[in-house]
């Protein structure tokens, strides 16, 4: 998997690629977490990501409560149907924000 960065005044865009899996979930908590310190609202990208499993999404759960400690934001955008499906049958559309 690979992240890509864009920092804008109000927010900062990161763009994943690949897969969101056991192996990749470590790299994208490293980068994540440690963001809401520099920005309040986060948007991941999910347009060239094409998988995310169970480790992904534990990631994506810490990364939400992350924002709300830090009174941030996470928002996920251009979500395929297939990991839009994975969050619904997990019950993560509810938790997550989906734009």
């Amino acid at each position: 998997m690979t992240i890509s960065k864009i920092h804008s005044e109000n927010k900062t865009i990161m763009a994943l690629s690949g897969r969101l899996d056991t192996t990749t979930a470590p790299q994208l908590q490293e980068v994540l977490i440690p963001e809401f310190s520099k920005s309040k609202h986060i948007e991941l990208d999910f347009s060239e990501l094409s998988y995310v499993s169970s480790a992904g999404l534990r990631v994506l759960l810490m990364g939400e409560k992350a924002a709300k400690s830090s009174s941030g934001k996470l928002t996920l955008s251009n979500v395929s149907q297939e990991i839009k499906e994975v969050f619904d049958m997990t019950g993560f559309s509810d938790m997550l924000t989906v734009v």
